[in-house]
């Protein structure tokens, strides 16, 4: 981020999620007209045009003004693996584990795109993500969710199975240039 840039003061609560066994079946499964493809390293342009269509409505931010290199490195590294649900061949969501401090799996992101918000793939396309992290020998996963977040993720996530361990307040200082719409209710 350029320093004389204009940023905007954003306050939100975070909250952050365990679960440390899966909940028994049956699980919603994806629809036979969507399917997940593991994205294998990713290219720069590639990930953040995803976190964008995905993000955008709700503050995703920070891999967007990560610099080229870092980002190329974090998308390049094994234990990083992201997943993206097609609908009808289309892009539809992504989401993104990562096994950096395993044996638990952290779930950095997870979402639709807004046309494919409503459409009763959330839950399947969650439990896919639950379903891949706890295909390997691991304790647990994590995943933490936001007050700028989707207002139904944290029940989502609640449902799959993931339990709060703690919910923490942070000041973001969002970079004008990416063109949020921020609610004035975060504004600090």
């Amino acid at each position: 981020m350029r320093e004389t840039e204009g940023v905007t003061r954003v306050g939100v609560t975070v909250t952050f999620l365990r679960m440390t066994e899966r909940l028994p079946g049956p699980h919603p499964e994806i629809p036979a007209q969507a399917e997940v493809r593991h994205l294998r390293a990713p290219d720069n342009d590639h990930y953040r045009a995803l976190q964008t269509k995905v993000g955008h409505p709700y503050l995703w931010w920070l891999r967007r003004v990560m610099p080229d290199a870092e980002l190329a490195a974090v998308l390049r590294n094994p234990q990083i693996a992201v997943h993206v649900l097609y609908l009808d061949g289309e892009e539809a969501g992504f989401y993104e584990l990562d096994a950096t401090s395993w044996p638990f799996i952290n779930l950095n992101y997870f979402g639709l795109m807004p046309h494919a918000v409503g459409r009763g793939l959330g839950a399947a396309f969650l439990q896919h993500a639950i379903d891949n992290a706890w295909s390997g020998p691991i304790r647990g996963m994590t995943v933490n969710t936001c007050t700028a977040d989707h207002p139904r993720a944290l029940p989502a996530y609640e449902r799959a199975g993931f339990r709060r361990s703690r919910a923490i307040k942070e000041v973001w200082s969002i970079p004008h240039h990416l063109g949020f719409a921020i609610p004035d209710h975060l504004k600090v």
